[in-house]
């Protein structure tokens, strides 16, 4: 979840897994939910000593009401408020409004009410080369070209495991070639022709070519890797993959890696 502030200078992000209850009303055609959870927030803003920016990660908790009314043909309007208590940041409120689409068949009116279940893995062996654009966490928000090849793996039904290298772009703020690992979590539908999966796991810098304050270069060494991913398979050999990657540094290097690529399955 993105939020800007009416603050100069400033934007903050972040994820939150949450626990929801939910009151169907009119047929399940309505249904009113509630949900609590911890949110991990990225903050960009002005350094207070030293650089020019400087990328704040920490804590919250983020609560949603949420207000939605299911379509005959699987389709979703909703209204949603977030609430977010951050911790060591301004605390915030947002109103938001959006449609959706159920990728599982539901059962009647309404949300289906469990997860089709399947016994074989979701995924085999996949090799993917992808070329996209690196979004160094600035308060410019520079750009440059990325580049990565992916092999991934499923392990169980719906969990894979990737093995990438990256090459995230020459910007002179940030250069840096390195490999990763992440455990993913992946679901499979319309007839397993499309995967949405979230990843994540460590990332180690090969390459380093950072203008770092007060030399601290050992401190990119190691960094962490969140990943969202969609994946379209046309036929049993060869998908297409589109892949949101969040850098997650200790030295104010964030970068978001977005890239699309092309891959053949074995």
């Amino acid at each position: 979840m993105g939020q800007r502030r009416p603050y100069p200078n400033h934007h903050r992000d972040g994820q939150s897994a949450q626990l929801w209850g939910r009151m169907p009303l009119m047929d399940d055609r309505l249904e009113l939910s509630a949900g609590a959870g911890p949110y991990r927030y990225f903050d960009t803003s002005q350094a207070e000593a030293g650089g020019n920016y400087s990328n704040t990660h920490g804590w919250g908790a983020m609560f949603t009401l949420r207000a939605a009314y299911y379509f005959d043909n699987r389709w979703i309007a909703q209204m949603r408020l977030n609430r977010v208590q951050a911790f060591g940041g301004p605390d915030t409120t947002a109103l938001l409004f959006g449609i959706g689409y159920q990728l599982d068949a539901p059962n009647g009116h309404g949300p289906r009410n469990s997860a089709p279940s399947r016994t074989a893995n979701v995924t085999g062996n996949e090799v993917t080369v992808m070329l996209g654009t690196t979004v160094l966490n600035s308060l410019d928000s520079e750009t440059n070209l990325a580049t990565g090849v992916e092999y991934r793996r499923g392990l169980w039904r719906y969990v894979d495991f990737t093995a990438s290298y990256l090459h995230e772009g020459g910007h002179v703020q940030s250069r840096r070639d390195g490999v990763a690992a992440q455990l993913w979590a992946t679901r499979a539908f319309f007839d397993d022709r499309l995967t949405l999966g979230v990843g994540a796991g460590p990332y180690l810098s090969i390459t380093q070519n950072d203008d770092l304050p007060q030399n601290r270069t050992g401190d990119g060494r190691f960094s962490g890797l969140v990943s969202l991913s969609a994946s379209y398979r046309f036929t049993n050999r060869w998908l297409a993959r589109l892949t949101w990657n969040r850098m997650v540094t200790r030295y104010d290097r964030d970068a978001d890696i977005i890239a699309a690529g092309v891959g053949m399955r074995f």
